[in-house]
């Protein structure tokens, strides 16, 4: 299926949060996801399904100044 991630389309095959961040090779604790705007808590990626069309935006923090 194709899903917006970050502003660019991607084919993917994962349909929870934990895949697409597998499959998307993202490491690291620190990520928020959003979908379509929601922000999702980490407790509840497993239980929101992905479904085509559905823009995603995973956002790590970043020290700076």
């Amino acid at each position: 299926m194709v899903v917006t991630v970050n502003g660019e389309p991607k084919e993917v095959v994962a349909t929870t949060i934990p895949a697409l961040l597998e499959e998307l090779e993202y490491e690291g604790a620190f990520l928020v996801v959003a979908i379509n705007h929601d922000v999702v808590q980490r407790r509840r990626w497993d239980e929101v399904a992905l479904k085509a069309g559905d823009r995603i935006e995973i956002v790590t923090p970043r020290q700076g100044g």
